[in-house]
């Protein structure tokens, strides 16, 4: 389903607080599962560009618009530290 119709799909609802939040959710896994091929914060950071996510006014919308938030940020992993065996004998 596309990002548009998903997202006119929760400006159409009135729920509020967790149903509000899962709503967007289900909103969220079903735009991921749509995308063709891997869902990275890059594509994540395109689909806020969308009009429809920058109009987003319901909150169950707003939520939606804050998951796509959250899978835009990469994670900053850090390389394990090298001797730390001897460090802990």
């Amino acid at each position: 389903m596309s990002l548009d119709r998903i997202l006119d799909g929760l400006e159409q609802s009135n729920s509020t607080g967790a149903q509000a939040s899962h709503h967007a959710r289900r909103g969220f896994l079903e735009w991921a599962v749509s995308v063709a091929g891997p869902v990275t914060p890059k594509v994540a950071r395109a689909a806020l560009a969308a009009p429809a996510v920058l109009a987003a006014e319901s909150a169950a919308a707003r939520a939606f618009v804050g998951y796509l938030e959250q899978a835009s940020r990469t994670a900053h992993m850090q390389k394990p530290r090298r001797g730390r065996a001897r460090v802990l004998h």
